[in-house]
């Protein structure tokens, strides 16, 4: 019974150790470089013109298909239009 108890007790100090050194390998990964060398805002501020300049192709097809469908039934029966509006 108290070799039970102290092979588990092992079997955790193992476990133990081996989760502290990964968390090791880890976080000496992250301290290498703990701060940026340069100033990451105006990237993000160029990529958010790219994207506004780009914003109309990167709507789905099936968005516009939608879209010119609600605009073809509402073109075809015309007493729906409030109906759509208040589900808009």
């Amino acid at each position: 019974m108290m070799r039970d108890r102290e092979q588990g007790r092992v079997t955790r100090e193992q476990g133990a150790e081996r989760t502290e050194e990964l968390l090791r390998s880890v976080l000496q990964k992250v301290g290498d470089q703990p701060e940026v060398d340069r100033d990451l805002w105006p990237a993000m501020l160029r990529r958010f013109d790219e994207e506004s300049l780009h914003r109309v192709s990167r709507v789905p097809w099936f968005d516009w298909a939608l879209a010119s469908g609600l605009v073809a039934f509402a073109a075809i029966a015309p007493r729906t239009i409030p109906v759509i509006l208040y589900y808009l």
